[in-house]
């Protein structure tokens, strides 16, 4: 069984009004309904993904509609099955934030069709990590399915069992590692030994696609150090 890993690191190559050209060591990356760029963070060279509103707009009145989307950078040329996704992100809610109950929405897509129609997703909801009451906590990790099983439908069809607690919060690096095996994906936080979360079967029918650094509604989100092995 070979195993090939991917160290990702990013160029900013070009940036106009309407597009984005950017590249990771010889592999180009598309964004997906969002803004990228490079910037200096603590002295290090990470990349800033903000959700674009303007391509793709938020209704708080309509939110299973219009959160839980393809709002991304993804990497071309990419056909991933199993393996290993790891990467540290970091949040921050803008200010002001265009939804009040944004909580540094950020995490990964994988799975990804060509035509972006369907994929698999973890992310983290960093603000609710340590929140004072064990509720808010229990929202801290989120997996969805695009487009059919958002976080609102797998809390009606199956309350608490697709999202789980997890002691991270904003303005922190937090390391997330996916082992995606099959139908199943563990999600480890910040080189746990044991797994924070799993989902035991994903609900998506892609058996591949690409990967790609997500954000949501009224988040600032960094990311760096993006590793990729394939099982």
């Amino acid at each position: 069984m070979s195993r090939s890993i991917l160290l990702l690191f990013i160029n900013l190559i070009s940036i106009s009004l309407y597009s984005q050209i950017l590249k990771y060591k010889g592999k180009e990356v598309e964004t997906h309904n969002v803004t990228a760029v490079l910037e200096k963070l603590n002295g290090e060279q990470v990349i800033r993904v903000e959700r674009d509103l303007k391509a793709l707009p938020f209704d708080v009145k309509n939110m299973g509609n219009t959160v839980d989307e393809p709002t991304f950078i993804k990497l071309k040329g990419l056909d991933f099955t199993d393996g290993t996704i790891e990467v540290k992100v970091l949040s921050k809610i803008k200010d002001p934030s265009p939804f009040e109950n944004a909580r540094g929405f950020i995490g990964v897509a994988f799975r990804i069709n060509e035509s972006i129609s369907s994929f698999e997703a973890i992310y983290l909801r960093p603000s609710l990590g340590r929140a004072k009451n064990q509720f808010s906590r229990n929202h801290s990790i989120q997996y969805f399915s695009y487009p059919d099983y958002k976080f609102d439908a797998l809390r009606k069809s199956s309350p608490g069992m697709y999202e789980t607690a997890a002691p991270i919060a904003l303005n922190e690096w937090i390391t997330m590692r996916i082992e995606i095996n099959g139908q199943e994906a563990e999600l480890f936080l910040n080189d746990a030994k044991y797994s924070n979360f799993i989902v035991d079967k994903m609900k998506g029918t892609n058996n591949s696609g690409s990967i790609a650094l997500w954000v949501d509604i009224g988040t600032i989100g960094y990311f760096k150090d993006l590793k990729i092995t394939k099982r």
